[in-house]
């Protein structure tokens, strides 16, 4: 009997060698793809600090990068870097949101239901192959220059990405998974929330990450168009006054707020499609 507790013992204590191993491989991984990952925009830095220094590049057309994070520490005290990012972020989330929401609702119903499809397929399909500046105008005339017409040009952007995805995933479904639903005598929301959603996530993550990418980019033309406050608003008030240091803060906060959110949506692919079996190069 001891002899037996002694083995699983040691087997337990190989095992939990095992698994620290592994973890500290992955986090090792991790961290060397990180760090290669901030290779070629530390060579871009040092080569722009380098010329800006050397006087090759113009001050007035590309400030250094020693300029701009000034600019930015000043921003940051006076307080006006806060404001304007708050409302920024409060426009791109509730856009986001209210876009993505009827995006993924109405793709799943238009997925479920072939009549829906042929009601509302053709329409959709129309409407996204518009482009968005087109549309602006419109927007701007019927609902004004307030915070309304912002965030439906943003939750427009966020609709159709989400709304193709949500569609094509579940189209996408094995017709024999619906079998086996029908089998289990699954009620409609069951097969939604059982089967369907759970299927297509892979698309339905995927049209998240493609849905904030456009909701950035319909706030970035929403602020610059018209607007008194936010980020793009900063980046079009500084471009009247040729302070081209701030015009680069405002883009590299666009550029952070879109990798940070799409690093999140990552995350949680990487923690809800662990059981998929993919192709990793």
């Amino acid at each position: 009997m001891k002899e037996r507790m002694m083995k699983m013992s040691s087997q337990t204590i190989a095992q939990n060698k095992q698994l620290i191993m592994r973890e500290r491989k992955k986090q090792s991984k991790i961290a060397k793809s990180a760090l290669r990952g901030f290779f070629l925009p530390l060579i871009v830095l040092i080569a722009w600090q380098a010329l800006g220094s050397a006087g090759i590049l113009p001050a007035q057309l590309f400030s250094s990068p020693s300029l701009i994070v000034t600019a930015f520490m000043d921003l940051v005290r006076s307080g006006e870097m806060a404001g304007h990012l708050q409302i920024s972020l409060t426009r791109a989330l509730l856009g986001f949101a209210l876009g993505g929401f009827l995006g993924m609702l109405i793709g799943v119903i238009v997925g479920m239901q072939k009549k829906s499809e042929e009601y509302l397929n053709p329409s959709i399909q129309m409407l996204r192959t518009v482009p968005l500046l087109a549309i602006t105008p419109l927007f701007i005339m019927w609902f004004g220059f307030g915070e309304l017409s912002k965030v439906l040009l943003i939750a427009l952007g966020a609709f159709f990405p989400l709304y193709l995805q949500t569609f094509l995933g579940l189209r996408n479904v094995d017709k024999k998974l619906y079998d086996v639903a029908r089998i289990l005598e699954y009620s409609p929301l069951e097969q939604i929330t059982k089967l369907m959603i759970p299927a297509a996530l892979p698309n339905i993550l995927l049209g998240i990450r493609l849905a904030l990418s456009s909701a950035w980019m319909c706030l970035v033309v929403a602020e610059l168009l018209g607007a008194d406050r936010g980020v793009g608003f900063m980046i079009q008030d500084a471009r009247s006054f040729m302070q081209t240091d701030i015009v680069f803060v405002g883009i590299i906060i666009f550029a952070l707020a879109g990798k940070i959110s799409d690093s999140f949506v990552r995350f949680l692919e990487n923690h809800l499609l662990k059981w998929q079996d993919s192709f990793k190069a």
